[in-house]
């Protein structure tokens, strides 16, 4: 019986990597000869194209500025059985790729996300981003659940499955943060493998900023809250208006019961359209968690429209 071999895309998001192109794409056919290679390339100003091209892979351009817009593009224009995602600025092992395709495949799994281990190098992976990286990883496990320890780790193997199912809404560096809260929230099966980081090559730049790319993050993460726990978020903002209306109205209750007058009127107004902002909060989690659910259903439809590649893999 003939075993079929799956196809593999290796995708390569670029913004001016024209230092460290050529690298990835050579590292990568040396490591998966096998596999198709894109590059995406978002507005370089350099010559990253041009670069990437004489190296041998497909160079695509993708005009909206922005990782988010470049995934969107990649997931859609490319058709493949495992699709591998890996930055372009050759920080990360192309002899893993393997690994991460081979678990991807043998475990049944929808995607496999390198974990960064710098080695002792520090100065491979500078302590904000490691600190952020730990900070809003431990704040989507205690909202969404799940057990990852990288997720913003830029090295990724994804099942057709996923990739055909996934939305892609944010824009920017957002994007992983997007990408793990769709394997959880569509429980898929998902696995990680520890891969060497390294440092960018001398006069290339990242294009990382530690303090606003971090924010964006953690807003998206609470974005990613409202809409996917619309109930828990919603009903957290009415049980707060309750408070404070009961807060409000205590004392006008007291005071009614000692004198029978209302003397504080403008204060009892004012805590009953509190407490009828809270009702009304709670009536929108309430109705956004049904459209949520459908949300969901479609989502999983989406997902189990495709179908598993299901021979081994060799790594």
């Amino acid at each position: 019986m003939t075993k079929l071999l799956p196809r593999i895309a290796i995708l390569i998001p670029c913004y001016n990597e024209e230092l460290t192109a050529p690298k990835v794409i050579r590292d990568f056919q040396a490591a998966v000869p096998e596999a198709s290679i894109y590059v995406f390339d978002n507005n370089s100003r350099d010559k990253t194209k041009e670069v990437a091209a004489a190296a041998g892979a497909i160079v695509v351009d993708t005009p909206l500025q922005g990782k988010g817009n470049v995934v969107r593009r990649m997931f859609a224009d490319v058709e493949a059985d495992v699709y591998l995602m890996v930055d372009g600025d050759a920080t990360y092992d192309a002899s893993c790729a393997k690994k991460l395709i081979a678990k991807l495949l043998n475990e049944h799994l929808d995607m496999v996300v390198g974990c960064r281990v710098d080695q002792g190098q520090a100065e491979n992976y500078r302590p904000g981003h490691r600190w952020g990286n730990q900070l809003l990883t431990g704040a989507v496990r205690s909202v969404f659940g799940g057990k990852f320890t990288d997720m913003l780790s830029g090295y990724r193997a994804f099942s057709r499955r996923y990739v055909k199912s996934f939305p892609a809404l944010t824009k920017g560096f957002e994007i992983e943060t997007e990408l793990t809260i769709h394997a959880l929230e569509l429980r898929m099966p998902y696995g990680e493998v520890t891969t060497p980081y390294g440092a960018r090559p001398e006069g290339s730049e990242s294009k990382l900023s530690t303090y606003r790319d971090g924010f964006r993050i953690l807003k998206s993460i609470i974005r990613f809250y409202m809409m996917e726990r619309p109930f828990a978020f919603f009903g957290i903002i009415s049980l707060l208006l309750t408070m404070l209306s009961i807060g409000l109205i205590a004392p006008v209750v007291m005071e009614f019961y000692e004198t029978g007058l209302v003397r504080r009127l403008p204060t009892a107004v004012l805590s009953v359209g509190v407490m009828l902002s809270g009702l009304l909060s709670l009536l929108c989690g309430l109705l956004l968690d049904n459209v949520t659910r459908g949300r969901h259903e479609m989502k999983r439809l989406a997902y189990l429209s495709v179908a598993r590649f299901t021979e081994r893999y060799d790594a």
